[in-house]
């Protein structure tokens, strides 16, 4: 059995506890002189690029202009965040520590991370957590913005590591939000989707995961939904 699990980070993994949020309007400001209200508008499910264009589009900046600087706001949102990481407290969400460590006990597992954070930005909110190391591969926000696009970036960087072919529900992709339920539907992939964000458990019922939990305190039993 070839397994490729694939996890997200936010609310699936950590709570950092709104440092990305304040980087990234600290960063708006700074590069495009733009603040406001989110008027309903939520991150999560979003990667950090499309983040970036929606509120400074929405804040009154040119799509040209948002795209001719984006690459230097991401650059000074990464700085900010680290900062607000490093002043302020990321807790590791329940059954976490625990499940992480038996799937990269599993010889014929590979983990990695599908994330809409840019690979720096990922490093950073995992860093106090000890996590980062057991993760192989990745695909994140600076790989495309995108959030559908993601799963095969990881999966093609899966099998170039370990020469292995994974296709249809051999790619578990976990996640709190309908984005990753949704984000790998085009691959058949096995969702699992997980309560510890935003959604409750019957909201993301609603978009036919293959299980769905209140969060991973049983991790022994999400460890077995992901591996049948």
């Amino acid at each position: 059995m070839d397994r490729l699990v694939l996890f997200d980070i936010d609310c699936t993994l950590v709570d950092a506890h709104g440092a990305g949020g304040r980087a990234i309007y600290a960063a708006l400001e700074r590069v495009y002189g733009v603040s406001g209200d989110l008027d309903g508008y939520t991150f999560h499910g979003r990667t950090d690029p499309a983040i970036i264009r929606d509120l400074a589009t929405r804040w009154g900046v040119g799509a040209d202009e948002v795209d001719a600087r984006l690459e230097e706001c991401l650059e000074v949102y990464v700085g900010l965040l680290a900062h607000e990481v490093g002043a302020g407290r990321t807790d590791t969400l329940p059954g976490v520590v625990e499940l992480v460590a038996a799937l990269a006990a599993e010889p014929r597992v590979v983990l990695g991370l599908l994330t809409g954070n840019v690979a720096d930005g990922a490093a950073i909110k995992l860093a106090p957590t000890g996590l980062r190391e057991h993760f192989a591969v990745g695909a994140y926000g600076s790989d495309s913005g995108l959030r559908p696009e993601l799963p095969a970036v990881a999966v093609r960087r899966a099998e170039e590591l370990t020469g292995r072919r994974f296709t249809g529900k051999d790619i578990v992709v976990i996640g709190d939000t309908p984005a990753d339920i949704e984000c790998g539907a085009t691959l058949g992939v096995k969702a699992i989707a997980v309560a510890t964000g935003r959604h409750s458990v019957a909201e993301l019922a609603a978009y036919a995961p293959d299980h769905v939990f209140e969060d991973f305190s049983d991790w022994r039993r999400a460890l077995a939904a992901i591996l049948a």
